[in-house]
């Protein structure tokens, strides 16, 4: 028998726990890392960071539609990334008026920092698992993470309003 279908409804009604527990504990810490004081940073922030890490300098709009979010949510998010030096923005090479967002050396090593922080955290968490463990966790996780996302962009995704009452 799949054990996915929806009349199953044992065990995902364990799924939809564990994964809330997990949303609530992941933010309860905020996957600060070891010595959270020092390496705690925002959810947005670790995310637009990373995405300018990997992707490299983009405008605005770029940045949004990398991440599936709204151009003025990016906007927000990067204004204190700015203001804190994390972020520089230049101007576009072709178009002087188009600004581009680049992650600047600071930003580079506090980047750097948290992701160190959340490795070293990840360790602890799983120490006491095999190597095939992990990998397999990783995999599931990121499977998971592409349903949900591929869910959420699909046209007739439930928009904000309906998600938060569900």
């Amino acid at each position: 028998m799949d054990t996915t279908t929806v009349g199953d409804t044992g065990l995902l009604d364990t799924l939809q726990h564990e994964v809330a527990l997990f949303a609530r504990r992941a933010e309860q810490t905020r996957l600060g890392g070891v010595g959270q004081v020092r390496t705690f940073m925002d959810r947005a922030a670790y995310l637009l960071l990373n995405r300018l890490d990997s992707e490299g300098p983009m405008g605005v709009k770029a940045l949004a539609a990398s991440m599936g979010i709204d151009s003025s949510t990016v906007t927000r998010q990067v204004a204190p990334l700015v203001d804190t030096g994390l972020v520089k923005r230049t101007s576009h090479p072709e178009d002087g008026r188009a600004v581009v967002l680049q992650l600047s050396p600071r930003g580079h090593a506090r980047l750097e920092e948290v992701r160190s922080s959340r490795r070293q955290l990840m360790a602890e968490l799983t120490q006491d698992w095999e190597q095939e463990e992990r990998e397999a966790f990783c995999a599931l996780l990121t499977r998971f993470n592409g349903a949900l996302s591929a869910r959420m962009s699909a046209p007739d995704a439930p928009g904000p309003e309906e998600r938060s009452s569900s």
